[in-house]
């Protein structure tokens, strides 16, 4: 006699767009995932804290009833599937059991999740002071850990995902110059000296249209002094 396996745990996806998933997508209403989103960016705040941030422009006592109304609605909703925030004396998380794909990225950034490295920004479209705070920590933690990830990919001699984790990495910031580098670190590692020159050219037409500024000692180290000179003379 065969036995069902184990449910499925609810996944919570804040990158690229607000997803909530659990044998299929699960519809819930504008606060209860400005709700869940909090929660799976923060992991657990005060229902004082909750109300404040997510209710800024009505009373406290309002934004308390707002928020109470956002939870009962949302177990309503949610009805006989896993229970997806648990609540304390004070306090409310999301459940243990919840799969939070930007709690897979911070927890393993040393590991670097390849996957996850490449998603798009976080809560896009979402214009609140703690989502724009958010995003752009994650997208300083993105850079680092591509940056580390091509460096690793490299010393591997996988030339061809050290190349796009450092194009990537150029992608969200073009003015970064460590992900210039490891452009053209990996054009010299295949050997193709030609392109790792027009690529530390267009870096430095950039920094210079953009910031007036050169390339560091750093960078003109990596390339043929002949191909230093001429940019500069340009």
């Amino acid at each position: 006699m065969s036995h069902p396996g184990p449910a499925a745990a609810p996944q919570l996806q804040l990158l690229g767009r607000f997803r909530l998933e659990h044998d299929g997508p699960v519809e819930v209403s504008a606060s209860a995932r400005r709700l869940l989103a909090y929660l799976g960016l923060h992991r657990y705040a005060t229902r004082t804290v909750l109300a404040g941030t997510l209710w800024p422009e009505v009373p406290e006592a309002r934004a308390h009833g707002s928020l109470r109304t956002t939870l009962w609605r949302l177990h309503r909703d949610w009805r006989s599937r896993p229970l997806v925030v648990s609540s304390g004396r004070d306090t409310l998380a999301l459940a243990d059991a919840v799969a939070v794909d930007i709690r897979v990225l911070d927890d393993g950034a040393r590991e670097m999740p390849p996957g996850l490295l490449f998603e798009g920004d976080l809560l896009p479209g979402w214009d609140e002071d703690w989502v724009l705070f958010e995003r752009e920590r994650l997208r300083q933690v993105r850079l680092h850990a591509l940056d580390t990830l091509s460096g690793r990919l490299l010393a591997r001699g996988r030339h061809a995902p050290a190349l796009a984790a450092a194009l990537e990495s150029i992608r969200i910031d073009p003015l970064r110059e460590s992900g210039h580098r490891a452009v053209v670190a990996v054009h010299l590692a295949e050997g193709n000296t030609a392109e790792a020159v027009r690529s530390y050219r267009a870096f430095a037409t950039l920094l210079r249209a953009e910031l007036g500024l050169p390339p560091s000692p750093l960078f003109t180290t990596l390339l043929p002094a002949v191909a230093v000179n001429r940019v500069a003379e340009g």
